[in-house]
Formats: structure tokens, C-alpha cells, sequence
């Protein structure tokens, strides 16, 4: 899981130097570009802990007015530091400051069966804000099972995906953990099919094939299906290889059991 520890140990994260503030994670994306503002409907989301201090945990998306989506578990735990399920935040900032940037607070929702198995874990959260965003257009859902019909046209191997997040970058194919730079600007990079099953989408990482992914902390954050301009989000975040040079791991949304957790706080196509 890229939250805070990627993969597996925090241990590995604090040795990185990328646990920010009072402990919370940052995201990242390997091998791309400073977003700007191609994609304003992807935001990063925020705790507030009891001292009234900030920290940036994971991003996510806009997919109505109200409805932050993001990953389960980026809201594992935060009861267990102080955190109440109304003691979230969301910011569209394209560079977060804690100092600066707009907030929008709201409430976590992630959904009940997560951590039901491995295989599949419902590893899937929104973020009821409390107010409407405004001048901002919602990410676009797939339609159910769209994936699948990708992939029984045949036409699967040949698509691009986008993967948007905040936090520490990579551009460095031979550096080791010293590669990785800061954290807060939100950045996109693009990748190509690897792999796909009931409730994963794996892409590849491989900068050697000419993708960039997610690296440290990028849990909850958009894959969009096609090039930077596409706005439909078929997957989110959820982990992959400890080196973040080979295979992301991500969500798909347009499964049933997604579908059906989504259904309750958003309209589906």
C-alpha cells in the first residue's frame, strides 16, 4: 500500500526521509511532469491532527460536486493518532503549502468489507465534503465492467493511462533512494497495460519501456484511461513492486462490488 509506508515497512519510508510532518505520507509519481493544471479534479487529501497541524496523506479525485475518492486505506488508523472521521481535508491546490493552500474539510467513508482478503481487499474510500466544489469539473466513473470490454475488443494492450498524485518525484533511472525529490506539487505521468483480473488493474512502471507511475504514498489517486486530456478514471492507487520500476497495482472502479460502494454516494453511469 502506498500510504505512509509503500508497500510494506513505514521503517523503510521514515529511512527515506519522506514521512512528512507529524508522520503522515506523501505522494508520488516516477518519471513525470508538473501537472499545472490539467487536471484540477485531482486533490490532495489532508489530516488534521489534534495540535491543529497538517499533513498531506494521499491524493484522490473530484467525481461530483461533494465526493472525494480515494483509497481505504489512507483512513486505516487515523483513530489510533487523534484523527476523527470529520478531521479530513481535501486540497485542489496544483502545489500544496500547509500554510496557504485552501482546505475543504469533509468526512471519511471507506467501505465496510475492506481488508476482506487479499486478493481483494474493497480497498476503496470517499471523502464527503461539506461543501459543493465550485469551478470545478468532477472526474468521469467507467461504465460497468468497461475494462472487460476493452479487453474482449482486444483493443486493451494498445491504451495509454494517466496517473495523477502530489509528493515526492522521481527522474533518476539509476539513483537510489537519494533520486527521489520533493513532495506537494501535483504531478502526471503516463503508462501502458500490463495486466488485468477481477479487481486489479496492473500497469506497468518500467521507465525502460517509456512509463512513469506511483511511488511512495500515491495510495487513492486517478488512473485515467487514455492521455493527460482524458478525465475517466478507471482505477486508483493501491500499491506495487518496492522499487517503484516495475508494476502498479491499482483498483478498478468499474467492478460490481466497487460500483456498488460507489452507488451510495455518487450516480453511476
Amino acid at each position: 500500500m502506498r500510504v505512509g509506508l509503500r508497500g510494506a515497512a513505514a521503517a523503510a519510508v521514515a529511512v527515506l526521509g519522506i514521512i512528512t510532518g507529524t508522520g503522515g505520507p506523501a505522494g508520488a509519481i516516477t518519471f513525470g511532469h508538473p501537472d499545472g493544471q490539467l487536471h484540477p479534479e485531482v486533490g490532495a487529501m489532508l489530516v488534521r491532527y489534534p495540535d491543529g497541524t497538517f499533513d498531506l496523506y494521499c491524493s484522490g479525485t473530484l467525481i461530483s460536486p461533494r465526493v472525494f475518492l480515494t483509497a481505504a486505506h489512507c483512513v486505516e488508523g487515523l483513530d489510533q493518532v487523534g484523527v476523527g472521521t470529520h478531521d479530513v481535508y481535501v486540497s485542489f491546490d496544483e502545489r500544496w503549502n500547509p500554510d496557504t493552500s485552501t482546505t475543504l474539510r469533509g468526512t471519511y467513508h471507506a467501505d465496510p468489507q475492506y481488508g476482506h482478503d487479499q486478493a481483494h481487499p474493497h480497498d476503496i474510500a470517499v471523502i464527503v465534503l461539506d461543501d459543493a466544489v465550485t469551478g470545478i469539473t468532477p472526474a468521469t466513473l467507467p461504465r460497468a465492467h468497461e475494462l472487460d470490454a476493452l479487453r474482449a475488443a482486444h483493443q486493451l494492450d494498445d491504451q495509454t493511462f494517466t496517473a495523477v498524485g502530489y509528493g515526492t518525484y522521481r527522474d533518476d533511472k539509476t539513483g537510489g533512494p537519494h533520486a527521489l525529490g520533493g513532495y506537494g506539487d501535483r504531478r502526471y505521468t503516463t503508462q501502458y497495460f500490463n495486466a488485468l483480473n477481477e479487481n486489479w488493474l496492473r500497469l506497468s512502471e518500467n521507465p525502460s519501456t517509456g512509463s512513469g507511475g506511483t511511488c511512495y504514498g500515491d495510495s487513492g489517486g486517478p488512473h485515467f484511461l487514455g492521455g493527460p486530456q482524458s478525465d475517466l478514471i478507471v482505477a486508483t492507487t493501491i500499491s506495487g513492486d518496492a522499487q517503484c520500476r516495475a508494476t502498479d497495482v491499482d483498483y478498478r472502479l468499474d467492478s460490481d462490488d466497487a460500483r456498488a460502494f460507489l452507488g451510495q454516494f455518487v450516480q453511476l453511469p
